[in-house]
C-alpha cells in the first residue's frame, strides 16, 4: 500500500546518507545500529509504558532503516551480503516492535483494567493473541518470499508490505500512548493479524499459479 512512496522518500533521505558516506560510515554499519535501536526502543518502550515517546524514536529508527540502502547505492552498490544482513536484521526487529507490544500488554493492563473486577481482562488478551499471530505472519510472508524465490519464482505480493505492517504498530502505539486506553493498540494488533493472514495466503496462492505454469519468474 506504501510502495508507490518508496522513489520520493529516496530522494528525500539522499542527503542524510551523503553526510553519513562522509563519515566514513559504511552501510553494514548502519544497518546494525538501526537494527540495536530498535531492539532496544522496543523493549523499553514496552517495560515503562511510554507509548507515545517510544512510536515517535521508533518512527526515527524505521526512516532511518533506509539509508543503508542509500549508502550502499553512493558506496559499493549494493552487495550480496548487505541485503542479506538487511533482510535478517528487519526480522529480529520486527519481532522486537511485537515482543515490546505483548510486553506492554501484560505489564501495563492497569490503564485500562482493574484488577478487582470479576471479568476478565478481555483487551490485553485479544492483544496479545493478535500479536503473536502478527508475529507469525511477519516471519512467514518473508519465508514464502525467500523460499519461492529459491526454487526461481518471484512472490512479493500482498495487502500488507512490511512498511503497511510497521505503520499500523507505531499508529497503534501513538494512539493509546495519549488516549491510556488498550483498546486502540488492541485493535491495530487484531487489524495486523488480520492483514497478515490475507497477504501470507496471497503469497501461497501466487506461488501456486506461478509454480502451476512453471515459467521461472525470478532469477538466482
Amino acid at each position: 500500500m506504501l510502495e508507490h512512496l518508496r522513489a520520493p522518500f529516496k530522494r528525500l533521505i539522499e542527503p542524510f546518507a551523503k553526510a553519513l558516506v562522509s563519515l566514513g560510515l559504511t552501510a553494514n554499519a548502519v544497518t546494525v545500529i538501526g537494527a540495536i535501536g530498535t531492539i532496544v526502543v522496543a523493549f523499553a518502550t514496552g517495560i515503562t509504558g511510554w507509548l507515545f515517546a517510544g512510536a515517535v524514536v521508533l518512527t526515527l529508527l524505521v526512516l532511518a532503516d533506509s539509508l543503508d540502502g542509500s549508502i550502499a547505492a553512493l558506496t559499493t552498490g549494493g552487495t550480496q551480503f548487505g541485503a542479506f544482513l538487511d533482510s535478517t536484521l528487519d526480522r529480529i526487529a520486527d519481532w522486537a516492535l511485537l515482543a515490546g507490544v505483548v510486553i506492554f500488554f501484560v505489564l501495563h493492563a492497569d490503564w485500562w483494567y482493574d484488577i478487582n473486577r470479576s471479568s476478565p481482562d478481555c483487551i490485553s488478551w485479544i492483544g496479545i493473541a493478535a500479536a503473536m499471530v502478527s508475529m507469525m505472519t511477519s516471519f512467514v510472508t518473508s519465508y514464502a518470499r525467500a523460499r519461492a524465490e529459491s526454487v526461481g519464482f518471484e512472490v512479493k505480493n500482498g495487502i500488507a508490505t512490511r512498511a503497511d505492517r510497521l505503520v499500523i504498530i507505531l499508529v497503534g502505539m501513538a494512539i493509546t500512548g495519549l488516549t491510556h486506553q488498550g483498546l486502540w493498540l488492541a485493535i491495530a494488533m487484531v487489524l495486523l493479524a488480520v492483514l497478515g493472514l490475507i497477504t501470507v495466503f496471497q503469497r501461497i496462492l501466487e506461488a501456486r499459479c506461478q509454480m502451476a505454469v512453471g515459467h521461472k519468474t525470478y532469477q538466482l
